[in-house]
C-alpha cells in the first residue's frame, strides 16, 4: 500500500478538492482507480456537448486540471500526492473524447485507460518524470490519448461489440 502524503498544514482549499475529485482521491483503496470511476458521469455529460463546446470544455478542464493538480501538490507538499486524481480524471475524459457514449464504451475505455496509466508507455513515462502539476496531468493524457487510439480500433474492427 503506498504511503500516505505528509499531513499538510492547513485545511484543504476548493482547488485541494477539486484535484481529489471530491472525495474519490480520499479512497483508502486504488484513489486513481476510484477517480476514473468518478470521471464517468461526466464524461457521460461532455458526449452530449456539440463539437465545438466540447474541445472548449475539455481545453479548459485541463487547465484547471493543472492548476489545481499544482496547488494541492502544494498543499501536500508532494507533486503527486497520492489523493490527486484530477489527472485520471482528465486522461479518461481524453480516452472517451469524441467516441459514442455507451456503456460498453465506457467500460472499455475505463479498463484500456487504467492499463495505460498503470504501464506508462512511452511518453507517458518521460511526461511522468516531470515532477509538476503539468507532468502529473499530461502523462494520464497520454494514457488516455493510447485508451483513445486503441477504442477508435475496436470500434472499427468490431463495432458490434462496442455499440
Amino acid at each position: 500500500m503506498a504511503t500516505p502524503p505528509p499531513a499538510p498544514a492547513g485545511r484543504p482549499d476548493g482547488w485541494t478538492l477539486l484535484a481529489a475529485w471530491g472525495p474519490c482521491g480520499y479512497s483508502p483503496i486504488a484513489p486513481g482507480t476510484v477517480g476514473t470511476l468518478g470521471a464517468v458521469p461526466l464524461a457521460w455529460a461532455v458526449s452530449r456537448l456539440e463539437p465545438l463546446a466540447a474541445w472548449a470544455f475539455l481545453l479548459a478542464f485541463l487547465a484547471l486540471s493543472v492548476h489545481a493538480a499544482t496547488r494541492a501538490g502544494r498543499h501536500w507538499q508532494v507533486v503527486d500526492a497520492q489523493p490527486i486524481v484530477i489527472d485520471e480524471v482528465m486522461g479518461y475524459l481524453t480516452a472517451v473524447a469524441f467516441l459514442p457514449f455507451t456503456w460498453r464504451t465506457a467500460l472499455a475505455a475505463f479498463v484500456l485507460f487504467r492499463l495505460f496509466d498503470i504501464l506508462k508507455p512511452w511518453p507517458a513515462s518521460a511526461l511522468d518524470r516531470w515532477k509538476t502539476g503539468l507532468g502529473v496531468v499530461l502523462d494520464d493524457v497520454a494514457a488516455g490519448l493510447y485508451a483513445w487510439a486503441w477504442l477508435r480500433l475496436l470500434l472499427a474492427w468490431f463495432p458490434e461489440v462496442l455499440s
